[in-house]
């Protein structure tokens, strides 16, 4: 049985929980308090847990007894006076069960037990539980996929910064942990599992190489799992990156991360006192917060998601891209595919940029690449691929200019993928627009499906809806009574 059979088994487990009235977005959780003991069991790493709490103990229990015995387990693992190891504590912060049926809670652990833990030891179990959390993103009913990043975008953007030993790496919304997991991977994968590391180099991978923050506690929690079980001991904090608590993250070497979109709604704006542009727009936040992160060294870069509107929101929009165009050597944009993300209508980019040993003139150039337009369908039912980067990859990674020049020239080409815009070009648009398309649909026919048409619509509509949002944000505090 491999590691997607045994998903596939963990999955059928939501059928049960159901029954006790709990939904898919908790369903993730619940499991994950079980399986952290069961994993922790399988990886002989249980010293750290109380004697009576672990897994064999558990196991054996049933009916009231297990349901009260799991219910002080919850409370006691998160209490850093009984448990001393401060990971155990965070995954199990504040932790407690909906799960209210005592028959139903020794099923799942029974289940658990039975599954086939050598064939998932031998696949990883780290590899099971991020088989786990994308299964759950694809499940359109559980609402956590609504801005999953695809792990085939994760792991072209981590290729493509070419992450080194001895680089520490950041996520400022770090989600489920999966850049800096997927970098992680990609190191081990060029250095023989670290085994050609020295002891200094390894416990500096382990410990210091990868970091992040994420403001979320049930998603937090499930980072901390991930984290874990891909043996990893990293700095990963549960906070806003945009208040006052995400001040420790800076000098890093590699940033990768896909913020949250929208804005920031009630409460108060964000508090960090050490950005240059106040807005109420997440991705200009985490975008300024991004690149002031960086170290002003020439070699620092980024790969940011950003949504359409940050290359083309005007006013302190505009402001912000010209300081990243100022800091940055914002070279690459790659316009993504509508469909990718399993919210319908989200139209993204990744923004590719090296922070500059000085804060002016550091783009002379920008080169953009649409994987928009005249592209295959994609959804639930036809997923990105890393296949569909392939182009992009050789050209993004090309020593000279030739492979990108051979689709350029727009009148010898005028659909070819690659354009090139200088940063005059750039400064001449109108507010300064980086939300640049050229290219034009093969057919001349109307050939849209139903579901093509409400995307295009959708997608006009949250364009509108951003609008309004930003334009509210603009007039608050003003006073009709005045004019």
């Amino acid at each position: 049985m491999n590691n997607q059979e045994i998903v596939a088994k963990l999955w059928q487990e939501a059928n049960v929980l159901r029954d006790d009235g709990i939904t898919y977005q908790d369903y993730v959780t619940e499991l994950t308090y079980i399986l952290f003991l069961k994993m922790s069991k399988e990886q002989e790493q249980e010293s750290d847990i109380p004697e009576k709490y672990r897994w064999d103990n558990l196991i054996k229990k049933d009916g009231l007894e297990l349901k009260n015995f799991y219910r002080q387990l919850l409370m006691d693992l998160g209490n850093s006076e009984i448990v001393k190891n401060k990971k155990i504590n965070m995954i199990y912060s504040n932790a407690s069960t909906s799960i209210d049926e005592p028959a139903n809670l020794e099923k799942i652990i029974k289940d658990i037990d039975a599954l086939d833990w050598f064939s998932a030891r031998e696949e990883g179990l780290g590899a099971l539980y991020e088989g786990l959390l994308e299964k759950n993103a694809s499940e359109t009913k559980s609402g956590a996929g609504q801005y999953f990043t695809p792990r085939a975008l994760i792991n072209v953007m981590v290729q493509l910064m070419r992450p080194q030993i001895g680089e520490r790496l950041n996520d400022p919304a770090a989600g489920t942990f999966g850049f800096m997991i997927a970098a992680d991977q990609y190191l081990r994968d060029q250095n023989d599992n670290y085994f050609d590391l020295n002891k200094k180099q390894q416990d500096f991978q382990e410990r210091q190489a990868f970091s992040g923050m994420e403001l979320v506690q049930t998603t937090h929690r499930l980072a901390m799992m991930n984290e874990y079980l891909h043996g990893m001991d990293g700095r990963l904090e549960l906070g806003d990156s945009l208040s006052a608590s995400g001040k420790w993250m800076k000098d890093f070497d590699v940033v990768l991360t896909n913020p949250p979109f929208g804005t920031k709604k009630g409460g108060e704006r964000a508090t960090r006192d050490d950005l240059t542009y106040e807005t109420s727009n997440k991705q200009l936040n985490f975008l300024q917060t991004i690149y002031k992160s960086l170290k002003k060294n020439g070699k620092a870069r980024a790969a940011v998601v950003v949504p359409d509107n940050v290359l083309f929101a005007d006013g302190v929009g505009e402001d912000i891209r010209k300081d990243l165009l100022n800091k940055c050597n914002l070279h690459t944009i790659l316009r993504l595919p509508t469909g990718i993300f399993y919210a319908q209508g989200v139209q993204t980019n990744v923004l590719f940029f090296t922070r500059g040993q000085e804060d002016k003139d550091n783009t002379k150039e920008t080169w953009i690449y649409d994987m928009r337009n005249n592209m295959r369908s994609f959804g639930k039912r036809n997923p990105l691929t890393e296949q569909d980067f392939a182009d992009f990859i050789v050209k993004y990674q090309a020593d000279d200019l030739t492979k990108r020049q051979e689709d350029y020239d727009s009148q010898t080409n005028p659909n070819g993928r690659w354009r090139k815009f200088t940063i005059d070009e750039i400064m001449a648009r109108p507010n300064t627009s980086l939300d640049i398309s050229w290219m034009t649909t093969e057919s001349d026919e109307e050939d849209k499906s139903l579901t093509e048409i409400l995307t295009a619509m959708n997608e006009k509509a949250m364009t509108i809806t951003t609008a309004i949002s930003e334009l509210t944000d603009i007039l608050e505090g003003v006073d009709d009574s005045d004019e």
